[in-house]
């Protein structure tokens, strides 16, 4: 098992966010967390990667716990987040952006083949390498937060709403980055409010109620659950 959440609660204050909380990710897998807002999904993400603190449960990566581990050796052990609303540094510039993501590495070589590689994946980030991040439209930021991840060198993905705020057309392309991502062996974990895109995209999905899994299953019998039809893929 790559990642796994046995039993994991978090707390915001005396308010209980997540609720002994399992997830299970295998090696080169995509999973999926739907849920409405409030549901617990984003905090899910931030307890994977130590931005907050676990009140009891325990998180396990590649056999080791990491739950009270700091982000930053979190980073360092292979997961990488890419958070809701992208975080980009807005001032700086393409370029400096993604080297943020390398900034824990010391394998300079292999730190330039993945920069040429982020940008053999994202052509218009090559084009814009010297532009500053802000002037960006949400799509090209995206793209860079995604790329900023995979500059740290990670085993798994945290993506928190990478389709937020974006034209149609432009989800359809991150469908494709993160299939693309997968299809080379990195596995992803997926929070998403298009909850068509997400099942489309998993092999195996959970569905958050109040900081509550209520369900989980192979993304495809989700996608065929009238309950879910209903309450998250408006049929």
């Amino acid at each position: 098992m790559l990642l796994e959440l046995r039993d994991v609660s978090v707390n915001y204050g005396p308010v209980a966010a997540l609720k002994n909380l399992s997830v299970k990710v295998e090696e080169g897998q995509i999973v999926t967390i739907i849920g409405s807002n409030g549901a617990g999904k984003t905090t899910t993400l931030r307890a994977m990667s130590g931005m907050l603190p676990v009140k009891s449960g325990e998180i396990h990566f590649e056999g080791k716990r990491v739950d009270g581990m700091a982000p930053h050796k979190i980073v360092a052990n292979g997961i990488a987040h890419v958070p809701e609303g992208r975080r980009i540094f807005p001032d700086m510039t393409v370029e400096e952006n993604l080297r943020t993501g390398a900034f824990l590495r010391k394998d300079k070589a292999a730190v330039e083949h993945d920069l040429r590689d982020v940008y053999n994946r994202f052509p218009r980030l090559l084009e814009r390498r010297r532009q500053r991040a802000q002037t960006m439209s949400g799509g090209e930021q995206q793209m860079l937060a995604i790329g900023r991840a995979l500059m740290s060198n990670p085993r798994i993905l945290l993506m928190d709403e990478p389709s937020m705020g974006l034209a149609p057309v432009i989800v359809e392309e991150i469908a494709v980055i993160i299939e693309e991502i997968n299809a080379r062996g990195l596995s992803v974990v997926l929070v998403e409010q298009n909850a068509v895109m997400a099942l489309e995209l998993a092999s195996y999905a959970y569905v958050l109620e109040s900081g509550n899994m209520v369900l989980e299953g192979p993304a495809v019998d989700l996608r065929d659950d009238e309950t879910v039809r209903k309450a998250y893929l408006g049929l």
